[in-house]
């Protein structure tokens, strides 16, 4: 059976990580290459980089910061945000990413998907997207986006379904609605994208406690779960390390990658 992946997602706003609340109200918490130096030594899967604020703003991804958690981190690390071209994902990549991220220019442009894949291989292309419940559309959720401000009426479904058809080798849904609440991943929105297509997914939004990764990893066929808020959230009562995460795990017979003792 494969291993399970636990993945801290850094909201970036100014080179500094934030944690938001349903993508909204963003709280500092750290400088990025700090914090990425800290996720790295508690051994964490990957590491996933959103700009959130740069293709609202128009602008190019924030490349300095990228350098600056790249040189901290010897994992598999995906970068995402202001990416409007193959020369902007080259850039990344020549940063040190080692997967690109694409969400909102992927609606834009559906076929800079397709592009990416032929450039550097469906392995390095994530499709992210950000729904949110919506009654009327066929699955019931709505694709959002620049930082879940702009609807789409795209049905979020359709819409993994259509990327996957274009070349994306990973798909990672966002939801609004669990986003930052500490209430779990929303179970049946990942059932139906398992059932819709056949690449890795991962789950993001709503991990609070411990059980919400069983949740998630015994219910559904989802292959990584992002977990930032339970690491480093101001809003928890308390964080958890990666190692209590993976000891848990352990003992209700999910397999994760082990940690390592020094």
């Amino acid at each position: 059976m494969l291993t399970k992946r636990l993945i801290a997602c850094f909201d970036i706003i100014g080179g500094r990580v934030t944690k938001a609340l349903q993508f909204q109200d963003n709280i500092d918490v750290a400088p990025a290459e700090e914090l990425a130096q800290a996720v790295y030594n508690a051994q964490i899967d990957e590491l996933i980089f959103f700009d959130v604020t740069a293709s609202n703003e128009k602008r190019p991804i924030d490349i300095k910061t990228v350098k600056k958690v790249a040189d901290k981190i010897f994992i598999p690390f995906t970068v995402g945000g202001g990416l409007r071209n193959l020369n902007d994902m080259y850039e990344a990549l020549k940063a040190g990413a080692e997967k690109i991220s694409i969400d909102s220019m992927a609606v834009r442009n559906p076929g800079i998907i397709a592009d990416g894949a032929m450039a550097f291989g469906s392995q390095c292309i994530v499709l992210s997207t950000q729904v949110k419940r919506v009654a009327g559309t066929p699955s019931g959720y709505e694709v959002y986006i620049d930082g879940a401000r702009v609807a789409t009426g795209m049905d979020a479904i359709e819409w993994i379904k259509r990327g996957e058809a274009l070349g994306a080798g990973e798909i990672c849904i966002n939801s609004i609605d669990q986003d930052g609440t500490l209430q779990g991943y929303d179970i049946p929105l990942m059932k139906m994208a398992e059932e819709a297509v056949r690449v890795p997914l991962i789950a993001s939004g709503g991990a609070g406690v411990p059980g919400h990764l069983l949740d998630i990893f015994t219910e559904t066929e989802t292959q990584a779960a992002i977990i930032s808020s339970m690491l480093y959230s101001p809003r928890m009562e308390r964080n958890y390390t990666v190692s209590e995460l993976k000891a848990y795990l352990t003992e209700n017979n999910i397999p994760v990658r082990p940690v390592r003792h020094a």
